[in-house]
């Protein structure tokens, strides 16, 4: 595994904002129990509170302090690794088919049930979009579909947004097995097909969900008819469904993806400039937003998850109680089918297995195991943590 060019740090870190304007965001917010432990992670994440190791070049007398990462799934430096082992271990159930690109978004009118009961909302999103999909594929194409979905929350500039993106099979396995059956290659189904069935499946979803008294504290339920009225307008929007060409390399597909299944609301790099009144940040085509250091604090801990909510999930063929069975049947069906239009994917180059050294070197171009003066081979001296000590960013 060779080593690129050696990535840049960026210049402003989210942590130091954490630490900075914690107090005061804490002051004017009740943060849930998941909130305050992100931003606890997030302010000790590489500092010498989580301890480390020293490396230390015997040849040339060369010393460096590296601390531990905080391992958190929200924290922004700490999901390059992860994304990578995501990535080599997929390559081995991705089917060597094109795919589509689909994402399906929860109304605003539903951004106020998302903060209040975030993990009953987000649950019922992925099984409408997921049994919307799979319906399809059995009317349509009488055929099972792989499936994956992840959920974001967010805009560019950092409002709630709920959605989730979706990359589905351009076809999928005969009902009763007897072979691949692809898809139409410009379109998968009409969006507003898929729009239609995704509000039918959430609005019975929701009304389950009111049944069993899961919003009776919501505030805009104390009035008896709220939620009646919230149904009402549901069901006379059109639900938005957005779906991208396919993507014809199924190599390029597991990159795509491994982009969003690890993405946070914000990196470090998208920072602009920081002080201690103001955050400036890019959104997107070249513009950027600006806000006070704690209203950023505000937008970004609302897209913090629950715990334990699963936020990369698999249906259909990409089902893991699929993995050794209708997975395996459609892969055979594939190898000698005209629609396998690329090589099957993984092999020895897979990131799923490799150690933590060559993954950092594939994605900063420097091997973390030679020193950068010399060349020769650095020892790695652990350092306990040291949780009085005040937080020292790590140095470059």
């Amino acid at each position: 595994m060779t080593c690129p060019a050696l990535a840049g740090r960026p210049r402003w870190d989210i942590a130091e904002i954490v630490r900075r304007h914690r107090a005061k965001l804490e002051a004017h917010v009740r943060l849930t129990l998941e909130q305050r432990g992100v931003l606890r992670a997030i302010e000790l994440c590489r500092t010498a509170a989580l301890g480390g190791h020293l490396d230390v070049c015997r040849a040339c007398g060369y010393e460096h302090a590296a601390y531990n990462s905080c391992r958190n799934r929200h924290c922004p430096k700490c999901q390059a690794l992860a994304q990578e082992r995501w990535i080599g271990a997929r390559a081995e159930r991705l089917l060597p088919v094109h795919h589509f690109h689909v994402v399906f978004t929860l109304p605003s009118e539903l951004r106020g049930l998302a903060k209040f009961r975030p993990r009953e909302l987000y649950d019922a999103l992925f099984a409408a979009a997921a049994e919307t999909l799979l319906k399809l594929g059995r009317t349509r194409l009488s055929a099972k579909l792989g499936v994956t979905m992840v959920l974001h929350t967010w805009t560019r500039d950092l409002r709630l947004h709920p959605h989730v993106h979706a990359i589905v099979t351009a076809g999928g396995l005969g009902i009763e097995g007897e072979g691949w059956r692809p898809s139409s290659q410009k379109y998968l189904f009409p969006v507003q097909v898929m729009g239609a069935l995704l509000r039918g499946k959430m609005m019975d979803a929701l009304r389950r969900l009111h049944a069993r008294g899961v919003f009776s504290r919501f505030d805009d339920f104390a009035d008896p008819e709220g939620f009646d009225s919230l149904m009402g307008r549901l069901a006379k929007i059109d639900w938005l469904v957005h779906v991208k060409k396919p993507f014809r390399d199924a190599r390029f597909v597991l990159r795509y993806l491994g982009r969003y299944t690890h993405r946070v609301a914000i990196s470090n790099s998208r920072l602009v400039a920081v002080t201690d009144d103001v955050v400036t940040f890019r959104t997107k085509d070249g513009k950027t937003a600006t806000l006070g250091p704690v209203e950023f604090l505000r937008r970004f801990v609302q897209h913090v998850l629950p715990d334990g909510l699963h936020k990369i999930r698999h249906f259909g063929l990409y089902a893991g109680t699929h993995a050794h069975g209708a997975l395996l049947v459609a892969r055979t069906a594939l190898s000698t089918s005209a629609a396998a239009a690329v090589q099957p994917l993984g092999g020895e180059n897979s990131t799923a297995t490799a150690s933590w050294s060559q993954l950092l070197c594939l994605l900063t171009g420097r091997d973390p195991d030679r020193c950068p003066r010399c060349g020769e081979r650095l020892e790695h001296v652990p350092v306990v943590p040291s949780a009085r000590a005040p937080p020292q960013r790590l140095v470059a």
